[in-house]
């Protein structure tokens, strides 16, 4: 029987991540070599929407390039060698990190040839990463295509390429549209279509210009074609000890419960919402400070807010905030996680929101634990060991937690950009682990506001970056009906439901309450990741969620 496109895909998918995980327990490989071909043709098999016309021969996929360069430390596509490290002193040097726009991580770049990644946030950073690496090596093998003629001469664009670059790298002035023109036949692209990317890479405050990426990619390959000068990918010994283990999320936890402990908060009712570190904070503090009477005038203050970085209003949030019950908790462990701590009895008002009036007793009051967006596997890690009773002089102090929220940005199936997607299950992709659940948030909840909602099953996927068109359309046609595609869910699930129905460690009736919000459509043309960011579009869905949240829980 012949397979359909989305069984191809999953199993590429399959692939990919048995490959990464081979080569991540060898330690070292060579991306262009043998080992590194499996992953090439895996995902060239794969085809994910987010990397677009990487099967094209010819093309350079420009959106998934700059996604992708935004995401990897700024030089990396100069460096010949690439190691993947744990936390491991670096930061204590006098070598200076380098920290990507889109993806918050310590890099050091230790020579000309050689860049230092750090990942702590476990296996699902480790396969983004490996699957961004592997794009940009399948696109400087058609930089090289293009560069050279079949006999192997060397092509006068790439010549007037190097050119250019060596005049950019000196400070000199040069026709930028004279090198997009040279550009253009090296990457396949149209010349407008060049001159337009061009200009998308000089305002990225992340990458080098498309120029110097070009030139870098493509003189790596041709070293490595012509003098077998190899680019490796290498993990350290620290690293591959380290990964699964709970180093980070147990000291980002232990942080957070010291902290209830010594404020003696530990016993009262704690909510844990994991969400940015913004909105519950001007969520909460705006009805206390600027008496915000309705959901509509806190999503204004919070639009005023994000327009202006300097706003006033939020200055005035954030001052009070700090004086009545705020504690912020920047991460020192490695996850890349802030905290945060709101302990509601410190609040002047008796309403914790419009309407929803507090207990008078202040020790009966909720205090929050906001936790900013996890990465994949890392969810579980570091919810797992928050849950955890706090052990401290051999005495153990279990956290009294009431509920448990998740608000997290998704890919949607049905709708657009902005949309609002609520969850009854998490079906975990490439597992049998199905994660059904009772979710105390409603599509009723959120109709009425001008955004679609959505209800049904979200599919927990391995990595954003590996979905492609057949898989998502087989999920949200089949009798799976999904709604969309994150990362996390499943394994936020994983944890509370191993904490409040096997280990006992929290109550059995906890409640969960889960929605998203939609940051990209995979399946539709122009609003995939590599499109950009939501803007101005994602503050209405971001309050309007974590409002209902306080909501819900309080009403």
């Amino acid at each position: 029987m012949k397979r359909t496109r989305a069984q191809e895909s999953r199993a590429a998918i399959e692939r990919l991540y048995i490959t990464m995980r081979h080569l991540f327990n060898r330690g070292s490989y060579k991306p262009m070599g043998i080992s590194g071909e499996g992953l090439v043709n895996a995902l060239m098999v794969l085809s994910p929407e987010i990397y677009g016309s990487v099967t094209d021969p010819e093309k350079i996929e420009l959106d998934g390039l700059l996604y992708v360069m935004e995401r990897l430390p700024r030089g990396i596509e100069e460096c010949r060698y690439v190691r993947l490290i744990s936390r491991e002193g670096y930061e204590t040097s006098h070598l200076q990190a380098i920290v990507p726009a889109k993806r918050k991580r310590n890099c050091y770049r230790l020579d000309d040839q050689i860049m230092y990644v750090e990942m702590t946030r476990g296996r699902s950073d480790i396969y983004d990463i490996l699957t961004h690496l592997t794009f940009l090596y399948i696109e400087s093998r058609k930089i090289l295509r293009n560069s050279t003629d079949p006999k192997g001469k060397i092509s006068p664009n790439w010549t007037m390429l190097e050119e250019f670059v060596r005049k950019e790298q000196m400070g000199e002035e040069f026709d930028k549209e004279c090198a997009s023109a040279y550009l253009s036949h090296l990457i396949g692209r149209t010349f407008e279509e060049t001159v337009k990317a061009v200009d998308k890479f000089a305002k990225s405050s992340n990458s080098n210009s498309l120029f110097s990426i070009i030139y870098h990619m493509g003189k790596l390959a041709l070293d490595e074609s012509t003098q077998s000068l190899d680019r490796e990918i290498s993990f350290s010994a620290t690293l591959r000890e380290r990964i699964g283990h709970h180093v980070y999320g147990e000291l980002w936890a232990d942080r957070i419960k010291e902290t209830l402990l010594n404020l003696n908060l530990i016993r009262r009712p704690i909510h844990i919402i994991s969400a940015n570190l913004h909105s519950v904070l001007n969520t909460i503090y705006a009805h206390q400070v600027l008496n915000s009477k309705t959901y509509e005038e806190i999503e204004e203050i919070a639009m005023d807010i994000s327009v202006k970085a300097k706003n006033n209003q939020g200055k005035k949030i954030r001052e009070y905030a700090e004086k009545h019950g705020f504690i912020d908790l920047p991460d020192e462990s490695g996850t890349n996680i802030g905290a945060q701590i709101i302990d509601t009895a410190w609040l002047e008002k008796s309403t914790l929101l419009p309407g929803i009036e507090l207990p008078d007793e202040k020790d009966k009051r909720p205090v929050f634990v906001v936790m900013d967006y996890a990465f994949g596997e890392q969810a579980y890690e570091c919810f797992d060991e928050l849950l955890k009773p706090y052990s401290k002089d051999k005495k153990k102090y279990p956290l009294n937690v009431i509920s448990t929220s998740i608000m997290g940005k998704a890919g949607i199936l049905h709708g657009g950009k902005g949309d609002l997607m609520v969850p009854n299950a998490h079906v975990f992709e490439g597992t049998a682990d199905n994660y059904p659940f009772r979710n105390e948030l409603k599509k009723a909840d959120f109709e009425g506001y001008g955004l679609g909602v959505y209800e049904g099953s979200m599919i927990t996927v391995l990595g954003t970056s590996l979905q492609n068109r057949d898989i998502l359309t087989y999920f949200m046609e089949s009798s799976w009906k999904a709604v969309g595609l994150e990362m996390e869910g499943a394994h936020y699930q994983k944890a509370i439901q191993s904490a409040s129905k096997i280990r006992g460690s929290i109550r059995s009736n906890v409640k969960v309450l889960y929605a998203y919000y939609a940051s990209d459509n995979p399946l539709e043309t122009g609003s995939t990741l590599a499109s950009g960011a939501l803007g101005m579009e994602g503050v209405r869905p971001t309050y309007l969620i974590t409002y209902k949240i306080l909501e819900k829980l309080f009403k």
